[in-house]
């Protein structure tokens, strides 16, 4: 295993160069031996100790070459033109033995030449989140950036509290943003856009090179992958909680787990982010940043269109004006299969008075879906409130599905049971702050298998009571 840095072949501004700061005494905390085979890594007979020193950035794995990319952003609709890796190194890349090209990073490392006067480092706790979410969705089927390890690095950080600090090894398709290339589109730099563009054509969409229009095609598979992404959230009730232009990639893959949660009970309105005190990433307002957001791309794009200026846009704006629909048909096919439907025209009248009913009785998203299953063949209704919308949405439902053997766990296998629910993830960071990691270790094991009945783990299935409810969730910086 020898790793590879093909981000180093762009332009010295694309990036800086740097060090992981020296810990006092790195510990590892877990290490994912299932996504290091699929990896071809080869660290399997790597020591704890080696592991911990390798994955806290004081033992360099061969052929590493760590830098911190730049790009910009809009952050809740305000643009910031230089931003970058203020608490990441990039250590280079890996190709599995599949030919797939995968980013190997540290996440509180320590400060880069873009941290605007941080640390650069890590409270345990974000660790913690991030490692639990991305495996989670992972496992549910949603593309993700992957937990490789998480390490604690023997020192204190300060938040508004002293708290153990820790590093996080993010494992990612790439790590180009939006954003970007709104760094360079700020600086006027077309020949850094064009090469900016050229790579990340050649890096994740290479079908398209040699198209007549690259960059129009480029912005299409863009527009694809983000739309299934988002569909795939709203599926399942997660909430990103902080869609700016530099956490949407340009693979489609969810990353930066910060503020985001997956909901309890339906809120089309829930927001979970601290700092989105006016709801502009909430659960609902998604399709409409994925679209705002695709427009802040498009943008950058206009002067690699070989075309003049106002023709560029018109271009640009019609392939825009193809989002919406493009969304809806991802969304639509998801919420029909989670309704046990093959979609077709029409079963939106079903999903929408499900979902108005689900809000209007404040029931839990995730186990509402799960339970319909049980009442393909019977009339066990006893979750569900009776009420005029449940039986509108009954009528329908029944009306259209085709009971059919298998559709039960064909149904169960959509939906899950087990998600990273809030508060629980909130109990195990405050136990790995004590010191015990038994429930992080425990909750990993139960989110590998989130559709499959597991009979002694059935409290992780249950929402938060009152006095256990997270109302808020913030950035690790």
């Amino acid at each position: 295993m020898k790793l590879q840095n093909t981000y180093c072949s762009l332009p010295p501004d694309f990036y800086s160069r740097g060090s992981a700061s020296t810990f006092s005494n790195s510990q590892l905390i877990k290490f994912n031996y299932e996504l290091s085979q699929s990896l071809g890594l080869n660290l399997e007979q790597s020591s704890q100790e080696d592991l911990a020193q390798i994955f806290s950035g004081a033992k360099p794995l061969e052929g590493q070459d760590p830098i911190s990319l730049a790009y910009a952003a809009h952050q809740f609709g305000h643009f910031v033109p230089q931003l970058g890796d203020g608490r990441a190194l990039l250590l280079g890349e890996i190709v599995d033995p599949h030919g797939k090209r995968f980013d190997i990073q540290l996440k509180g490392s320590g400060q880069t030449i873009y941290s605007r006067n941080g640390d650069g480092r890590s409270a345990l706790g974000p660790v913690i989140r991030e490692y639990i979410l991305s495996e989670a969705m992972h496992k549910l089927g949603v593309p993700t950036t992957r937990a490789l390890a998480a390490v604690l690095t023997g020192d204190t950080v300060y938040r508004e509290t002293p708290l153990p600090g820790a590093v996080f090894t993010r494992v990612a398709s790439s790590h180009l943003r939006i954003g970007s290339f709104q760094f360079f589109a700020a600086r006027r730099d077309i020949p850094a856009l064009k090469a900016l563009l050229d790579y990340a054509i050649q890096r994740h969409y290479p079908e398209i090179e040699g198209e007549e229009h690259p960059a129009l095609c480029f912005l299409q598979k863009v527009a694809g992958a983000q739309s299934k992404l988002i569909a795939q959230w709203m599926g399942l009730g997660f909430i990103h909680g902080v869609m700016n232009t530099d956490n949407m990639t340009i693979s489609g893959e969810t990353i930066d787990y910060g503020p985001c949660a997956f909901m309890d009970h339906f809120d089309y309105y829930q927001v979970y982010s601290f700092i989105d005190r006016h709801g502009r990433y909430a659960y609902g307002n998604q399709p409409k940043i994925l679209m705002w957001n695709l427009s802040r791309l498009a943008d950058c794009l206009i002067p690699l269109i070989d075309a003049p200026e106002a023709e560029a846009i018109e271009r640009l704006n019609e392939e825009l004006s193809r989002l919406p629909s493009l969304f809806e048909r991802e969304f639509n096919q998801k919420m029909a299969l989670k309704l046990g439907l093959q979609y077709r025209e029409g079963d939106e009248e079903i999903y929408k008075i499900w979902l108005e009913y689900l809000q209007a009785e404040k029931l839990d998203f995730t186990l509402s879906f799960r339970k319909l299953s049980n009442i393909l063949n019977s009339d066990n209704e006893s979750f569900y409130p009776q009420s005029e919308l449940f039986n509108q949405f009954k009528m329908l439902w029944k009306k259209r599905i085709e009971i059919k053997p298998g559709l039960k766990e064909e149904m169960d296998s959509i939906n899950p049971l087990f998600i990273p629910r809030n508060h629980q993830v909130e109990r195990v960071i405050q136990d790995a702050q004590r010191g015990n990691y038994d429930s992080f270790h425990e909750m990993n094991q139960v989110l590998a298998r989130p559709f499959s009945e597991q009979d002694q783990m059935l409290h992780y299935t249950l929402p938060p009571k009152e006095d256990e409810k997270i109302k808020n969730t913030f950035c690790g910086t």
